[in-house]
């Protein structure tokens, strides 16, 4: 397959190295920042403490302006934990239509901060494993879910090779979350699971005002529709998230979640932590004043209890 070159450098972020490290060590430095100024929950203690292990998380994956502080808090969360292989990477498919995931198994992927290598025997594994999987490059090409976190993981974990699997909502995600984490069981991988989605798209863009245009309609795309969803996820509801987001509109990656929250839950883990909620209306604010629109970003880890 080759490599696999940037499709939304310059767009979604920096297309030039020194300036996408840049923008990851300020996106980075603002996640630390707001986590001091916050008070610690029982479970972000129990993290810092040791109790409790990261397996995965959920990212959002818009422009990094806009979402980037969210994903970089997860994932500077998440690859706290030494000697990992791989980064499981299940994306959101939006323009794939299908009953199976695209797998991208062979070769490379390729960010301004260089090129991260396929996990090419996990993927082998997994191909052979479960049939709602399908090796197909071509739908990762015009992609962004998962090409917006490669630069995270590159510059947080650079010996990790990556393993990119998109699943559309249609696919069975816990289907194939359960049989992706056996895999890396069996092949005795040090893994990361990572879901990327974004929430409640709101507003006349979007054709979904059901509360009506303006801060109340976002209000409740943030307050009702995005947190019904989120607190699916933090209890690790997995079967429950794709029939959620066809009700309510309220994420975009709905198969990829099923298939992180899965994934994670065969590997032990237990509960997630919302680390960060926000929309693309506060963040964008301070720049071009209230929007009529709004998209949900949340920032999710799963957690396993470490024996005492």
């Amino acid at each position: 397959m080759g490599t696999r070159t940037p499709a939304v450098a310059s767009y979604f972020y920096p297309s030039s190295e020194q300036e996408c490290r840049a923008e990851i060590e300020s996106c980075l430095d603002q996640a630390r920042r707001q986590a001091e100024q916050e008070s610690a929950t029982e479970l972000r203690a129990a993290l810092a403490a040791g109790t409790e292990r990261a397996i995965g998380g959920i990212v959002p994956h818009a422009g990094w302006v806009c979402s980037g502080m969210v994903a970089a808090e997860v994932l500077r969360e998440l690859t706290r934990r030494p000697g990992i292989d791989t980064f499981v990477v299940f994306g959101a498919a939006h323009r794939l239509a299908s009953s199976t995931a695209a797998l991208y198994g062979q070769g490379s992927w390729s960010s301004p901060l260089g090129e991260t290598a396929i996990d090419e025997d996990l993927a082998s594994a997994v191909l052979t494993a479960c049939s709602s999987v399908r090796e197909d490059e071509e739908p990762h090409l015009v992609e962004h879910s998962i090409e917006v976190q490669l630069p995270f993981l590159q510059y947080l974990a650079p010996t990790a090779r990556l393993l990119p699997i998109l699943v559309p909502h249609t696919a069975p995600g816990p289907v194939i979350g359960r049989a992706v984490a056996e895999q890396a069981r069996l092949l005795s991988r040090e893994v990361i699971f990572v879901g990327s989605t974004d929430l409640t798209h709101y507003g006349p863009r979007y054709h979904f005002t059901p509360q009506g245009v303006g801060e109340a309609g976002l209000r409740w795309a943030k307050q009702v529709n995005d947190r019904q969803i989120i607190d699916l996820i933090c209890r690790m509801q997995a079967d429950e998230v794709a029939p959620q987001a066809r009700r309510h509109h309220n994420a975009c990656g709905a198969g990829a979640v099923a298939a992180a929250i899965a994934a994670c839950r065969q590997q032990g883990a237990t509960r997630g932590l919302l680390l960060r909620h926000t929309t693309s209306n506060e963040t964008l604010r301070s720049r071009f004043g209230p929007m009529e629109d709004a998209v949900g970003y949340a920032g999710i880890v799963f957690t396993a209890p470490l024996a005492s």
